[in-house]
């Protein structure tokens, strides 16, 4: 589970819902991406982070040329 940081709510950045939480713990599938830039690119220097729910994480990967690698974990924390 994604614990949220302290006073912050959780929204995906794609579509704007807000994700459901109790106690500051996020009860539903999230998807949170974080990447730092570096040298090659644009963007060197900048890092970003977003969240995507479910609904719109699915949207995303369904437009991939090469699909998502995809395994099934047999132990779960």
């Amino acid at each position: 589970m994604y614990k949220k940081e302290k006073d912050t709510r959780i929204c995906c950045n794609q579509c704007g819902r807000e994700l459901k939480m109790e106690q500051g713990i996020v009860k539903e599938g999230v998807c949170t991406v974080e990447v730092d830039w570096g040298y090659f690119s644009s963007r060197d220097g900048e890092s970003h982070r977003f969240h995507l729910c479910e609904t719109c994480y699915n949207h995303l990967i369904q437009q991939f040329r090469i699909p998502v690698h995809i395994r099934q974990r047999t132990e779960l924390l």
